[in-house]
């Protein structure tokens, strides 16, 4: 399977950098203002978060095998959508003894638990605060705004809020308290590999956006730079006192500025051998993979990227369809995790998943499952205290303790804001400012989940 070259990726991201001039649209990028630093710097980090839209079913990607319930109970309760036995990628916990089984389709993830090198987080969802299944079901109780909501879980994943309306993302919050780490001023500190989202948004923070292989962005220009791109810039800079122009010709001339630097870093043979996924989620990542190499050349020490994979709401053919999507997201996980190993900064990079919510345990009459909410998700890196399990699984029984509707909807034992605490502080965010960025954290006693070494 072929790889683009450098000089492929090179003029992709410069044109989706710079944004479409042709079409008259400039991408924003990276309009960042002065911001305080109160994060400890040190060396390079990276956060990488991948997220599956949709709601991945969770109860198809991480199966007890004998933990505490045994298969059997599973495959009693999943009927149609049980896996079988033989084809999971059996894992053991050595802090409970337990097995559990991967997904048949993440070989390439097992490997990488079994090195030590991943993390499996389960039941991670959004709350309030603590939450039984008597509580719940009590009239009043506090619960994230509409549960069972696409846009509304993935915002409040996104955002570490209990409303979709708020208007920064955790990322983006993040990102305000530690950019002064970067010696960059106008490269954004934020990037999303896959088009505009909530999580990278701060108050001063701006999202910026490539997209890997894109044809898009300014045409006619020829070999860049020349008179008529010079020409362009300079009318970029022409301030004729109305305000909304000189925003949107600020935005543009950033948006060029970055494309000149990525142009400039990338212009080095990369050392990158490693073969990705010719997917849309194994080309973003190879796309964050050559941003970290030239990460000093960029003037960056933090940086946070945004990928994704879509097409996880699978209330019909869900077998099927998971098992497309599963073939995609194990080997571009591991493939990227070779390339920060070839890097030499695996222990800097720490990737992790995220999505809607999970599905049904209990299948619906369309050989699918429809709207859950705790999910189990994947935390891969150098850094990561891998080869173990963190938190506990639900209990499987419908209508158990911990089925919010009797259908098997898991009611989450792991908030997203302690996840999220826990990837913030190994990133270098001050204790002093985890409360800021994540306000629900304040109502869980512990903020540190322990999955780093």
């Amino acid at each position: 399977m072929s790889i683009r070259t450098r000089r492929e990726f090179l003029n992709g991201a410069a044109r989706a950098l710079a944004g479409g001039a042709a079409g008259g649209l400039l991408y924003r990028l990276g309009l960042v203002g002065a911001r305080a630093q109160s994060a400890a710097c040190g060396d390079y980090k990276a956060l990488v978060c991948v997220f599956f839209f949709g709601g991945n079913d969770g109860n198809n990607t991480v199966i007890p095998v004998r933990a505490g319930q045994a298969y059997a109970d599973y495959a009693r309760i999943r009927g149609v959508l049980a896996l079988p036995e033989a084809q999971l990628q059996q894992i053991t916990t050595p802090s409970a003894g337990a097995v559990y089984g991967l997904h048949p389709r993440l070989a390439d993830l097992r490997a990488l638990y079994e090195q030590g090198r991943m993390a499996v987080l389960l039941n991670v969802g959004t709350l309030a605060a603590p939450l039984t299944r008597a509580q719940y079901l009590q009239s009043g109780a506090a619960v994230p705004t509409n549960l069972f909501s696409h846009s509304d879980q993935q915002a409040e994943w996104q955002t570490s809020s209990l409303t979709s309306q708020t208007a920064t993302g955790w990322g983006g919050r993040v990102a305000d308290r530690i950019a002064a780490c970067n010696t960059s001023r106008s490269f954004p500190t934020v990037l999303s590999l896959s088009g505009n989202t909530v999580f990278g948004e701060g108050a001063q923070t701006r999202l910026g956006t490539l997209v890997p292989g894109s044809t898009a962005g300014l045409q006619g220009f020829g070999q860049i730079p020349n008179p008529r791109y010079t020409a362009f810039q300079q009318l970029l800079q022409f301030d004729n006192g109305m305000s909304l122009v000189k925003a949107a010709n600020t935005i543009g001339a950033s948006g060029l500025s970055d494309s000149d630097a990525v142009n400039a870093a990338l212009s080095a043979k990369s050392k990158i051998t490693t073969v990705f996924p010719n997917t849309s989620l194994g080309q973003q990542l190879r796309s964050v993979a050559l941003l970290t190499e030239v990460r000093s050349t960029l003037g960056m020490s933090r940086q946070i990227f945004f990928c994704s994979l879509g097409g996880f709401d699978t209330h019909q053919n869900e077998v099927s369809v998971q098992d497309g999507l599963m073939a995609q997201v194990g080997p571009a996980l591991a493939a990227f995790y070779r390339a920060t190993e070839e890097l030499g900064i695996a222990d800097r990079i720490t990737t992790f998943t995220a999505s809607d919510f999970s599905r049904t345990n209990q299948p619906n009459g369309n050989s699918g499952a429809d709207h859950g909410w705790g999910s189990h998700h994947f935390v891969i890196g150098g850094a990561v205290k891998g080869g173990d399990v963190y938190g506990r699984y639900p209990v499987l029984d419908l209508n158990g303790q911990d089925d919010a509707n009797n259908r098997g909807v898991y009611i989450p034992t792991i908030a997203v804001d302690q996840y999220s605490a826990t990837l913030a502080s190994w990133f270098g965010l001050g204790a002093a400012d985890l409360g800021a960025v994540f306000p629900n954290l304040k109502n869980f006693t512990t903020s540190d989940l322990g999955f780093f070494r």
